[in-house]
């Protein structure tokens, strides 16, 4: 599987079945597969879901907003609930450019990405079990 190291950019080839063993990046030692949502900028964003292979979920957040404070520890754990998608995250004020690509108007927005492609979006704070929920019914349905 290919992923695309949160800090560098760089991707990384790692077998499936050593994903579990905390794989990391080559060039920067950045943990790549961790259970946990990452921080990605603007300069990474665009290859980090481009060229990861495993789906990503995105939250496009501030720190300034409220609904986004309350729902990051809720992010978190549907991370761990969901070890197989990559979950980042993306400061809308820091990051203007991909909140821009991507038309964000509200926050906190999540947005699912896989191959690249958006799968889908929500916007407004939600609870780990429906983000959970929501994840693997959009990867269902784009699968079907």
């Amino acid at each position: 599987m290919l992923l695309v190291c949160p800090r560098c950019a760089t991707t990384n080839r790692v077998a499936d079945e050593r994903l579990g063993e905390q794989p990391v990046c080559a060039k920067c030692a950045t943990a790549l597969a961790e259970p946990r949502p990452v921080d990605v900028s603007d300069a990474v964003f665009p290859k980090f879901i481009r060229a990861t292979e495993a789906p990503v979920l995105v939250d496009f957040w501030a720190a300034w907003c409220g609904p986004c404070r309350q729902m990051a520890p809720q992010f978190t754990a549907a991370a761990q609930a969901l070890p197989e998608v990559r979950f980042a995250k993306v400061d809308s004020d820091e990051a203007r450019a991909a909140s821009a690509a991507f038309g964000i108007r509200s926050i906190p927005t999540l947005v699912l990405f896989k191959g690249g492609r958006e799968l889908a979006r929500r916007s407004g704070a939600s609870s780990a079990a429906d983000i959970v929920a929501w994840t693997k019914a959009q990867l269902a349905e784009a699968a079907a």
